[in-house]
């Protein structure tokens, strides 16, 4: 077998690895492109996959830079790099030519956080949509009241859950019926890699959810006109279809907009707000890392990087002079007082 085909023969058997360990198709698709390009740049210059040179490895890395945002060139790295984990794991490749290979890292980005005030904000934009949905308007006799308060008390519950368990929005678009459980304010949640959590909900969520599921699912269930069997997932579109991720994020979007967030605000900054703010009441981390589902402990923290008000409260409490300064006893007195 010639190396090429030897290739892609083993970037179809790394494929087949991603989908059976359920990694996103928006993942797998990214990966795929990575590897063909990179082992298509290979094969154009004669290279054996298995055993690049290191100095055709930087000018890889090069021509990455060269055509790519800094954080593209970072996104194919990473699946090239585990392109080649899989293949020596598979003996497919005696070793990994990257392992010696330093490549640039990106800069820490600090994730967008919602104040408080800002997310009651965001709630009240959705009280505005549910008193608009009361309004009689005999201009608009084709107007449907009942399906605008559904839809309204949908997003409610939306916003809700979002931020008080800390999901993902696809796992919002995920949670099904059957994983909700009203009475102990717990929704199994089924994350990346098909990793099951629980993730909590406050008394505010799970009032928000009862009167969705009493008063608005029905009515949004309804207008599917049961031609085929009931979704079970637990939020609908105005079909009475399950809303998907593109559906969620455009009337999160839609809310923020309204509620007069700042621009760049994604659904995803509720879930960064999450882990601020319980890091701000007291939390531990290592509890925050397991209502996230976050694997590793790293990657949780880099929210105690943007929450100033909590140092201030460590350091408050744990320093003998911020004590003192605290307990009202007054500047030490200058030492240089008297002196002529």
């Amino acid at each position: 077998m010639s190396p090429a085909s030897d290739a892609n023969a083993a970037l179809a058997r790394f494929l087949e690895i991603l989908a059976a360990r359920d990694t996103s198709p928006h993942t797998q698709r990214a990966y795929a492109t990575a590897v063909r390009a990179y082992l298509a740049w290979l094969n154009e210059r004669g290279l054996d996959w298995r055993r690049p040179p290191r100095v055709d490895l930087r000018d890889y890395l090069a021509h990455l830079g060269e055509t790519g945002a800094r954080t593209t060139v970072a996104q194919r790295l990473a699946a090239v790099r585990s392109f080649y984990r899989f293949a020596g794991r598979a003996g497919l490749a005696e070793a990994n030519p990257w392992s010696a290979i330093a490549t640039p890292r990106l800069p820490a980005r600090l994730p967008r956080v919602l104040e408080v005030e800002q997310v009651e904000r965001l709630l009240a934009a959705v009280e505005d949509d549910l008193a608009a949905a009361a309004i009689v308007d005999p201009a608009r006799p084709g107007r449907r009241p009942e399906r605008l308060r559904a839809i309204a008390l949908r997003d409610r519950a939306l916003v809700e859950v979002a931020y008080a368990a800390g999901l993902r929005i696809s796992e919002l678009a995920a949670a099904q019926l059957g994983w909700l459980d009203l009475r102990r304010g717990e929704l199994r949640v089924v994350g990346k890699g098909r990793k099951e959590r629980i993730g909590l909900l406050g008394r505010p969520a799970r009032r928000a959810l009862r009167e969705y599921l009493d008063d608005g699912r029905p009515v949004l269930l309804a207008l599917a006109g049961g031609a085929t069997a009931e979704p079970t997932e637990v939020f609908l579109n105005h079909l009475g279809a399950p809303l998907g991720v593109r559906g969620l994020r455009f009337r999160l979007d839609r809310l923020c907009r309204l509620a007069g967030l700042p621009e760049g605000v994604s659904p995803h900054t509720l879930r960064h707000s999450f882990a601020t703010h319980l890091l701000d009441g007291g939390a531990d981390l290592r509890v925050v890392q397991e209502l996230l589902g976050h694997e590793n402990l790293a990657t949780t923290q880099i929210y105690t990087h943007v929450s100033p008000a909590r140092l201030q409260d460590a350091y408050r409490a744990a320093h003998p002079r911020a004590r003192t300064a605290a307990l009202g006893r007054g500047p030490a007195p200058d030492a240089t007082a008297g002196r002529s």
